[in-house]
């Protein structure tokens, strides 16, 4: 039921401008989100990866109905990419993008375009981009769009979610040699028909989506911070005989960090899933969607008045 609230209140518009203007919000948005600005988040990422840890950037922004706003996203990718080209962090830090965010809901061919643009750059900054995975009614279209992609590009992600019922079958169609596919729970609300509703039934949903990835010859990103799940995933990258570099696990910032380091440190490669930008609203309330602890720390904060 908190889900399900949580949810819906990240696309009210009331409870949007009640959080943005609430004077515990600044603490939130540092929490999870790393500044507003390409070059605040540069900072957090040099930080990351002189820690031993890879990153992929989120420029937040998503659900675009406007074409400039659309090209205001690419141009704010571009520089991001510029500034990872020149710091000379490609090998470490990749960007995550949302169709949504260029145009998606405007025009299918128009969001290939742009992110066309943004793989290119990525390329040339010596890194790749992985496609999130946004609403369920959107799946179809932006796997369609990643394999217009991948013609050029074919190291660009992909992402699946478990909560889907369709998520084992994604699996098996992309755990192909090269396919870099981001492994997540899912957190988009979705009817019964389309989604697995409880967290038992998605837990053993990822589980079967990591089994068939973990067997595959693709390259899995296993976007958990569940203890039980990260031990599955280590004992099946063993079973399959997979080399410590032959996949990697993926965790938000601001969640975990002592597991982030804990698992790098044993040699694993950890990513660290790095939004910024001014639209964070949508993004923060997901995350405390996913899990309820996050939602105490919201809640601290408005007590102490932080």
């Amino acid at each position: 039921m908190l889900r399900r609230v949580l949810l819906a209140a990240s696309r009210s518009g009331g409870v949007r401008k009640a959080m943005e203007t609430a004077p515990f919000s600044r603490g939130v948005v540092h929490r999870f989100v790393a500044g507003r600005t390409a070059e605040e988040a540069l900072t957090v990422v040099r930080r990351l990866t002189g820690g031993g840890l890879l990153v992929t950037v989120d420029h937040l922004g998503e659900d675009t109905t406007d074409a400039r706003r659309a090209e205001t996203v690419v141009e704010n990718y571009l520089e991001l990419l510029d500034l990872i080209s020149t710091a000379g962090l490609g090998a470490r830090a990749e960007v995550s993008v949302k169709l949504s965010a260029v145009g998606q809901a405007l025009d299918e061919e128009l969001a290939l375009e742009n992110a066309r643009r943004i793989c290119a750059a990525a390329k040339a900054a010596g890194t790749a981009v992985t496609l999130d995975m946004e609403d369920h009614t959107t799946v179809a279209s932006t796997l369609r769009i990643l394999r217009e992609l991948r013609e050029d590009h074919p190291e660009t992600g992909a992402v699946v979610q478990a909560y889907l019922r369709d998520a084992e079958r994604h699996c098996a169609e992309l755990a192909h040699e090269g396919s870099r596919v981001r492994l997540c729970k899912g957190a988009y609300a979705a009817p019964a028909d389309v989604a697995f509703t409880s967290r038992h039934e998605i837990d053993k949903s990822y589980v079967r989506c990591l089994k068939v990835l973990m067997a595959g010859r693709g390259y899995p990103m296993v976007a958990t911070h569940d203890p039980r799940l990260i031990e599955i995933a280590g004992a099946l990258a063993v079973f399959h005989d997979r080399a410590p570099d032959s996949f990697e696990y993926q965790m938000l910032y601001g969640i975990r960090p002592a597991e982030q380091r804990r698992l790098a440190a044993m040699g694993s490669r950890v990513r660290v899933y790095v939004p910024y930008g001014g639209e964070w609203y949508g993004y923060a309330m997901r995350r405390m969607a996913e899990r309820p602890a996050n939602l105490a720390l919201i809640l601290r904060s408005v007590v102490s008045g932080s």
